[in-house]
């Protein structure tokens, strides 16, 4: 089945739309749906030549989505590239929630999806090391992982070797909370002003940890690109960061830059989670 709306792009099953309640069952957009429709075309455009640089090397793509929730990106990915150009690939939801994992599952089922998607129930830590994932995985994808949960993204992306990661972070709490530990004694040093307040050490504390995560990704070969998602103007969380990995990119400054500002905002104690070794 393909689209009548000009939204809707000419090869996206109508069928699936219903079923992730993009459309009505009468085959209507309403403007909350519209919106989200436009948010993930808006995200695919950024994944698909990731995707495609993956296929030109092998036929059998990996896909991880961390913190997947009802996966609307895994199927909408399935359905516009894995269905027609990577037959051989795969996506694996990642998702804590047992409900979402099996209501996921059974819509794959439904549609005929089985074969090129999975989904485990699995924290974004876990998944780290579990064996129902490949050792080999091409693209990490975790869109609005929670906290540290974007964090394990990035070290499950770095064990595995993903060629590309692309992330949406969100709930950076924990710099803040390092930051405000340490005001008074930091508040010496005309820099603490970016945090004195309680509303800026919130905002400054999740601007320092995207920072952190760009020099980090650098630090092990990634050319990282950070830029807005247009369409997500409903949310304060609309930086996307994008990270090709490039062997031949130098490392070290990118370390070292990374150690000096964590140094100098003192926030050593956190030198283990942006590690660069």
């Amino acid at each position: 089945m393909t689209a009548q709306h000009p939204e809707i792009r000419p090869e996206q099953s109508l069928e699936l739309l219903k079923q992730l309640h993009i459309l009505t069952r009468d085959g209507k957009l309403n403007q909350d749906s519209r919106r989200k429709l436009k948010q993930v075309y808006h995200l695919y455009q950024f994944i698909e030549p990731l995707l495609t640089e993956a296929l030109a090397e092998r036929p059998d793509v990996q896909l991880v989505d961390h913190g997947a929730g009802k996966s609307y990106l895994g199927f909408i990915l399935h359905d516009l590239f894995f269905k027609q150009h990577a037959p051989a690939g795969r996506i694996h939801g990642i998702e804590t929630r047992d409900e979402l994992v099996m209501s996921s599952r059974r819509l794959a089922d439904k549609l005929g999806f089985s074969a090129g998607m999975r989904f485990h129930s699995l924290s974004v830590a876990d998944s780290i090391s579990s064996d129902r994932l490949p050792e080999r995985i091409d693209i990490v994808t975790a869109l609005h992982a929670c906290n540290t949960a974007t964090d394990d993204a990035i070290r499950f992306a770095l064990k595995k070797g993903a060629r590309s990661i692309v992330l949406v972070p969100c709930c950076q709490a924990e710099v803040a909370a390092e930051l405000r530990k340490h005001k008074q004694q930091a508040l010496k040093h005309p820099i603490a002003e970016l945090w004195r307040h309680p509303i800026h050490t919130r905002e400054f504390g999740s601007h320092v940890t995207n920072v952190l995560r760009c020099l980090q990704l650098e630090a092990h070969g990634y050319d990282v690109t950070v830029t807005e998602l247009v369409g997500w103007e409903h949310s304060m969380k609309n930086e996307l960061i994008i990270a090709r990995f490039q062997p031949d990119r130098p490392r070290e400054r990118a370390g070292e830059r990374l150690t000096a500002l964590l140094q100098t905002l003192g926030l050593e104690a956190l030198s283990g989670r942006f590690f660069t070794d």
